[in-house]
């Protein structure tokens, strides 16, 4: 089925799913054949940032998947991180543009919004940004961690780290606020937990819903596709983060059944809860067996409670 897109207040449509091309890049020395293997299996969004430093490998891999995928059907986000002391939002993104081999992108995020906090300076990169749009270098504008007053443009889209357990608390009243002003919440992260901290309460919740679509689908669900599709009817917008479960996955997500409402509810409860983030937080903060052994006994203390 196609890609699946979701409304920007500015009029334009966001696929629901991204590649990131940050975390993947670190792990396959080939970027350019896995960035090829994307395209083949459906991607269409690529997140980029200059501070990935691989924005000139993403315009080759454009380049090549011309004759698949024209230019008009991929969406491509770029986000602010300048590089250079005092390099301005647009500067930076007429830099970005030449590396990628574009004359515009789709999105631009301010990377990190709280390192421009003091002094005002988040307004001032604001004002560029808009700036930025107006000239036609990028279609839509984002990623801000508060409205700003006397702003010109709002932005459309936010991009959040959405963990299971202690995070889902945090981020519940703030895209209440997404969604007052029409910005879409963008998460990366989301599987984390699953993969590099599993033995949660979570994940027998989530075996259980994963058996129940299988026996729908017919066909195979993994539990990685039963968290997306979590996010995905919760209206927000997934990017890729780690590829424990693969590429291909990701998109076959769109395909899986949606989850019921007992279902959906189920998994927000667990998500909240607070003794299990505990062992969450050290197990993804902290590298290391110390760390795995001291957030097993903190979290067999809580359990007890539980």
């Amino acid at each position: 089925m196609p890609m699946p897109t979701l409304p920007l207040d500015d009029g334009s449509q966001i696929p629901s799913l991204a590649f990131g091309t940050g975390t993947t890049f670190s792990r396959h020395q080939d970027a350019l054949t896995t960035l090829e293997s994307v395209v083949i299996v459906g991607f269409t969004h690529f997140d980029g940032a200059q501070r990935y430093r691989n924005e000139a490998t993403l315009g080759v891999a454009i380049k090549a998947s011309e004759s698949n995928v024209p230019r008009s059907e991929l969406f491509i986000t770029t986000k602010y991180a300048p590089l250079t002391p005092g390099e301005t939002a647009q500067a930076a993104l007429c830099k970005s543009l030449k590396k990628l081999g574009l004359e515009f992108v789709d999105l631009y995020l301010v990377r990190a919004p709280k390192d421009h906090i003091d002094g005002g300076g988040l307004k001032e990169v604001w004002k560029v940004m808009e700036e930025c749009k107006r000239e036609g270098l990028t279609r839509s504008i984002g990623h801000i961690l508060e409205i700003i007053d006397g702003a010109q443009v709002l932005p459309v889209i936010n991009q959040l780290k959405i963990l299971p357990y202690y995070m889902w608390d945090f981020v519940k009243p703030l895209i209440a606020v997404h969604k007052e002003h029409g910005i879409v919440t963008s998460s990366y992260g989301g599987l984390l937990p699953l993969f590099r901290a599993p033995g949660g309460p979570l994940d027998p919740v989530i075996d259980k819903i994963r058996a129940r679509l299988e026996d729908t689908r017919r066909k195979p669900v993994t539990s990685g596709q039963v968290l997306n599709k979590w996010l995905l009817q919760h209206d927000i917008l997934v990017v890729t983060y780690d590829f424990a479960e693969g590429i291909g996955e990701y998109v076959d997500t769109c395909d899986v059944p949606e989850l019921t409402a007992e279902e959906m509810g189920v998994l927000i409860r667990k998500t909240g809860n607070i003794e299990y983030a505990t062992y969450i937080f050290l197990q993804l903060r902290f590298e290391g067996l110390g760390a795995v052994l001291l957030s097993r006994v903190l979290y067999a203390r809580f359990a007890s409670r539980m």
